[in-house]
């Protein structure tokens, strides 16, 4: 069968559906994230998960309670797959980040890569150092069957970027990654194969018409 890795984002948050800058705040789900979670579990609770790794942020635990539960696995819980921090602009809209940071929220817009939000933010390359070292732990651990990774947004496209050889400059402008989506990369002798890609297919339409980022 080989290794496949299933990326999913966790469910919806407050913030997901404004689309303010949420890395480090550590949110609870909505009552349509919960719902998606559930939704998840009723969908892929007959897998043969190998292993399931999540954040350490509760929007992430949350998310893949449900399956957990189902299947009485334990989640392991990888600092690496935690959300972007996005130093002094947490909390805060996008509009108000343009007006009070607007040379800064430039630099990043343009190359997030090497730029990072002010105030302790991190780059995409160190998002990617971190990340990609609990990718390894996972190659190198299991080395058949699904494995399911629970993370964030940026991190999940960041990940996907560098498995697939895309520039990581450009995760924001070449991967889409909607709340409680699941994309999958397939590992064979020809590297990471993308498999799909954002899908939410398993949610009711309830659901998926669901606006947000």
């Amino acid at each position: 069968m080989g290794l496949q890795v299933y990326f999913l984002r966790h469910g919806e948050t407050p913030f997901s559906i404004s689309g303010g800058f949420c890395g480090e705040l550590d949110l609870e789900l909505t009552d349509p994230g919960k719902a998606m979670a559930e939704e998840f579990a009723r969908a892929y609770a007959h897998m043969p998960w190998q292993a399931i790794f999540t954040s350490p942020m509760k929007r992430t635990a949350a998310t893949a309670a449900p399956l957990c539960k189902a299947l009485g696995m334990e989640p392991q819980v990888r600092a690496g797959l935690r959300e972007m921090s996005f130093g002094d602009w947490e909390e805060k809209a996008r509009d108000e980040v343009k007006s009070q940071y607007l040379e800064d929220y430039i630099r990043w817009m343009t190359e997030p890569a090497w730029n990072s939000p002010p105030g302790g933010g991190e780059t995409a390359v160190e998002v990617a150092n971190r990340a990609m070292s609990v990718m390894a732990e996972i190659e190198d651990t299991c080395s058949n069957g699904p494995v399911l990774v629970v993370s964030h947004k940026t991190t999940i496209r960041i990940i996907l970027c560098q498995l697939l050889g895309i520039d990581l400059g450009r995760y924001r402008d070449r991967i889409d990654c909607l709340a409680g989506s699941i994309s999958i990369v397939k590992f064979d002798e020809h590297g990471p194969l993308l498999q799909r890609l954002g899908d939410r297919a398993y949610m009711s339409d309830a659901l998926q018409e669901r606006l947000g980022t």
